[in-house]
């Protein structure tokens, strides 16, 4: 570090007290130091090895390394709301800095994303323009925080540099196949190996050598864990895209827009995420994670533990996911979703004889009915489809399905209510025990078999039921053949002998099902990663050798998917790269020893997820060109320890919003790439943390429009905006609701480290909370406060009085080191209010005793100060005579003697009700203190003579007395 003390350069403001702390005073002192620190490179942390090593005393210190959740450069730039998380975690890396830790914190930008593209197809720049000139403007906003982040680390997802190894990592993905037995992904030439040697069979029968090309293509692609596939996709003409399970809202519509979403089937790269189903959930137990979060990703997960069910059809079969097979004798029909693949392998051209009317819905063939039921199904949402009032609707196709464990014909419908998304997207219908399946086997006169015995008094006639009865309390009746019978058998007895037998006859087999379905990885955008995969003539997919990485993205005219009619959902996506014709078709040499080659490009991207899904490991090692990072690098940052048994970053903070997109998709990356040996972290972020949300008040007009908060009047408990009363509500802050405050505006009034204080002592950090700027001025009294404790307003001067510890007053030592005990901890613990509000009670105390602070005490207040306001803190340490940087200063450590209170409150009672107060020792003994309460004057008179049944201690705060 320098020898430079910037502090003796700061000008003289001419004033009524001409050093007085004040906006400007602060604005100086907050730019001063943050050039300084650029300088210095003070937040610089150092690696073991590489471009970014040095300081071996830094390295050797325990690490810890902190992260903030990718933000995306909006060209709105920062509200007040956006750096709460930034600035808890500034706060926290400070704290450690003090408490001998080396500090990996620093922060880039998740810069691919729709807002760019949109803003670009609007106005005709190019969204690299608008992003970096976003970018610039968030950079300069988050510097004026004072947050210490090595900005040797940061990127952006756009840099070719950055996305060169998003794309190799794709390619990893797409080059492995995920291994049952050993629970692991592989490279994908081992099982071609497997498959060559014929220790693997070739589904068919056959050999791999007699495959053609294409076909062992698409065997590898059933078993790739990055693929591609025709498959139902969520379509959406109103963004000309397709979105992710994740990425659509519980009413059917894009989280982007709100436009409707419909069921479509296209062919798209997809990510075989389900592979790893198991190891997501299991792994959540290790995490330090909040426990919202882990239940939102478990369920989202959805493991089930059942039966597979083949029902025969026509030679070939329907396979039904159960966690109910005890009820198998009750399937009196099944159900396809409408987009089920084999609806129309087994649609005949004409009605069967014994179709009954009230299954045609009107039509003449079941080809008719069943696509006229598709596009009627297409325009609901999921959660429509499965809304329990609804009237139950849907169509025969026309077969029959055969019941394998008593050999009944059961017919085949197509329903909305049942979704391709869970389960094989085909149920057996057990009306019986199913509300749904009641209800339209009601509907479409279909019959109900009771199987478990009613224990309500209903009855065993369906017939006379008014509702299904589903329970795992009863008896299992009318369930048996010549093979097996169930009747008499609880449920779980029932479902462990039926699956046996299942598994015995080859009907069936004991399963885990999971809700999770596998990532739809393609966008039809142009905004981002595009995909290192060509296609030959035959359209076999090829990946690009790693030697031609980064692909970087073409320039075209027209940013914009072609969009369509929101509403239109026999729409087909068209793609912005697809225009470029001169970068779609080429001729490469993929060094296949094939020579060059025609190809096609790819001209989907991938979604804006793939850039966040790794970003933690470039932050490692930012500058490796040759290796995704560097295994000593990562293996020191993010290894495997004590407490952290797979790894990660020791400190993620968020918000919960992202509890299954992000978070989820991260986890997945972070698996493979350690299956394949490339990282020794099996998980990405160890502790999760996710702080509360600043919100503000929303006021709006007559019509329901918001009006600009900054001009609401309040008169007699109301709110008037130019004459007109309005509403308020409490909610988000953001340009569109005209209630945003800039972070900017707080520091031209009052300084950085006043907005820094106010946003950590608004409440716990994970707890929501409103914004109030009247409110502001108390952090900034605080500080004024704090630099008149220690600087003299009218000179300037140092103020405080060179004395040792020993001459300090023992009220103000026990203040003193109370103060950094309670501070220590709650900096440790992200208690950052409750720090404060102890900050502010040793200031407090050293102003009301007056008179010049002692020195020992002073310098210790402002290393307690240092990560919380750190320029003020800075430009105090040097005034204090230090030449070296408060950044890593040691943390102050308490001296137990003075933490420890001299005296407690015990609080006497009798019969419940406290009689009398005493000051004790905090060492006191349940026997002294017994003879000191009984001894109490007022303890005398309130039992009036009375005799003593019992008396309770509990040392050194209670004693309960039970008269006689």
């Amino acid at each position: 570090m320098s020898e430079t003390n910037p502090a003796a350069t700061a000008p003289v403001t001419a004033d009524a007290a001409p050093h007085r702390y004040t906006a400007a005073m602060a604005a100086e002192i907050e730019a001063r130091w943050q050039d300084f620190w650029d300088a210095e490179g003070t937040y610089a942390a150092p690696n073991p090895k590489g471009d970014l090593a040095g300081d071996p005393e830094l390295v050797a210190r325990p690490k810890k390394f902190i992260m903030d959740m990718f933000p995306y450069p909006s060209g709105a730039g920062l509200h007040v709301g956006h750096p709460l998380g930034y600035i808890a975690t500034d706060v926290f890396a400070r704290f450690q800095r003090m408490t001998g830790h080396n500090v990996l914190h620093t922060l880039g930008f998740d810069a691919f994303g729709l807002p760019a593209e949109q803003y670009a197809v609007q106005t005709g720049t190019h969204p690299r323009a608008s992003t970096e000139a976003n970018m610039k403007n968030m950079v300069s906003q988050l510097r004026r925080l004072g947050l210490g982040h090595d900005k040797r680390r940061s990127f952006a997802t756009i840099d070719p540099e950055y996305y060169k190894w998003t794309q190799w990592i794709f390619l990893q993905i797409f080059n492995s196949w995920y291994d049952d037995e050993a629970k692991r992904a592989r490279p994908i030439s081992e099982l071609v190996a497997q498959f060559d040697s014929g220790e693997r069979a070739v589904p068919g029968g056959g050999t791999w050598s007699a495959l053609t090309e294409a076909e062992r293509a698409d065997l590898l692609g059933e078993y790739r864990l990055a693929y591609a596939s025709d498959a139902p996709v969520n379509w959406c003409p109103g963004l000309g895209t397709v979105l992710a399970n994740e990425e659509v809202t519980a009413d059917g519509r894009s989280e982007r827009g709100n436009f409707p979403v419909f069921k479509s089937k296209l062919r798209q790269w997809n990510m075989r995420i389900t592979a790893y189903a198991d190891r997501l959930l299991d792994d959540l137990d290790q995490l330090d994670w909040p426990e919202a979060i882990k239940l939102q990703q478990r369920n989202w997960i959805g493991r089930s533990e059942g039966a597979r069910v083949d029902f025969p059809v026509d030679g070939e079969r329907i396979t039904v996911f159960t966690t109910r097979p005890d009820t198998l004798f009750g399937a009196t029909y099944m159900v396809l979703a409408p987009e089920h693949p084999l609806v129309e392998k087994f649609t005949p051209a004409a009605w069967p004889a014994s179709t009954r009317d009230a299954w045609t819905g009107g039509h003449a063939t079941p080809t008719e009915a069943v696509a006229a039921y598709r596009a009627q199904a297409a325009s609901k949402s999921d959660v429509e489809r499965q809304a329990e009032a609804k009237d139950k609707t849907g169509v025969f196709i026309g077969a029959y399905a055969t019941n394998p464990v008593n050999g009944e014909q059961v017919p085949v419908f197509v329903a909305d209510y049942v979704l391709m998304g869970y389960g094989t997207g085909a149920i057996m219908a057990v009306p019986a025990g199913d509300q749904r399946d009641f209800e339209f086997a009601r509907a479409f006169e279909l019959p109900i078999r009771c199987i478990v015995e009613p224990t309500d008094g209903r009855g065993t006639d369906p017939s006379t039921w008014e509702s299904a009865f589903a329970s795992y309390d009863a008896k299992i009746m009318n369930s048996s053949n010549d093979e097996v019978s169930l009747d008499g058998l609880g449920v779980v007895e029932a479902k462990e002998r039926i699956t046996e037998w299942l598994e015995r006859t080859g009907a069936g087999a004991g399963t885990v099902n999971f809700r999770l379905r596998d990532w739809l990885f393609s966008r039809q955008r142009y905004w981002g990663e595009p995909f290192p995969i060509v296609y030959d003539e035959d359209g076999i997919a090829h990946p690009l050798p790693a030697s031609m990485l980064p692909l970087e993205l073409p320039e075209v005219e027209d940013y914009s998917p072609r969009t369509f009619d929101p509403d239109d959902a026999d729409t087909k996506p068209e793609t912005p790269l697809s225009r470029n014709e001169d970068w779609v078709h080429v001729t490469l040499d993929l060094g296949d020893g094939r020579g060059p080659r025609r190809y096609r490009r790819e001209t989907n991207t991938m979604p804006n997820w793939a850039g966040s899904c790794w970003y933690e490991l470039r932050y490692l090692d930012p500058h490796n060109s040759e290796q995704l990072v560097d295994p000593e690098i990562e293996q020191y940052w993010m290894g495997p320890r004590e407490g952290l048994p797979h790894g990660g970053v020791d400190l993620y903070v968020g918000g919960a919003e992202h509890a299954v997109l992000h978070l989820l998709y991260a986890r997945f990356w972070s698996k493979v790439l350690f299956d394949l040996g490339h990282v020794s972290s099996a998980e990405p972020f160890h502790k999760l943390f996710n702080q509360g949300m600043i919100q503000a008040y929303v006021y709006r007009d007559s019509r329901g429009i918001a009006v600009p908060a900054a001009e609401v009047e309040e008169r007699d408990g109301a709110y008037f905006h130019r004459g007109e009363k309005v509403s308020r509500l409490l909610g988000k802050m953001g340009k569109s609701l005209k209630n945003a405050v800039t972070p900017d505006e707080i520091c031209a009034e009052y300084g950085a480290d006043t907005l820094r204080l106010y946003e950590m002592a608004m409440g716990p950090l994970d707890v929501s909370r409103p914004w109030d700027t009247r409110a502001v001025v108390g952090q900034f009294r605080l500080l004024q406060r704090l630099w008149r404790n220690v600087v003299d307003e009218d000179t300037g001067r140092l103020s405080v009085a060179d004395v040792a510890e020993t001459d300090v007053d023992a009220d103000t030592l026990r203040a003193l080191h109370k103060a950094i005990d309670g501070v220590r901890q709650d900096l440790e613990g992200m208690r950052f209010n409750t720090a404060i509000a102890k900050v502010t009670e040793l200031n407090n105390h050293l102003t009301k005793v007056g008179g010049p602070v002692p020195r020992p005490v002073a310098e210790r207040l402002v290393l307690l100060v240092a990560p919380l306001a750190p320029h003020v803190a800075e430009e105090l340490w040097r005034k204090l005579g230090h030449t070296s940087s408060v950044v890593h200063e040691d943390f102050p450590v308490a001296d137990p003697a003075y933490v420890v209170d001299e005296t407690v409150t015990c609080v006497v009672q009798i019969k419940g009700k406290v009689k009398a107060r005493l000051e004790v020792s905090p060492s006191v003994s349940e026997e002294d203190l017994e003879k000191a309460a009984l001894a109490d004057e007022k303890v005398v008179a309130a039992l009036g003579g009375a005799g003593i049944r019992k008396v309770i201690v509990r040392a050194p705060k209670l004693v309960n007395i039970v008269p006689a």
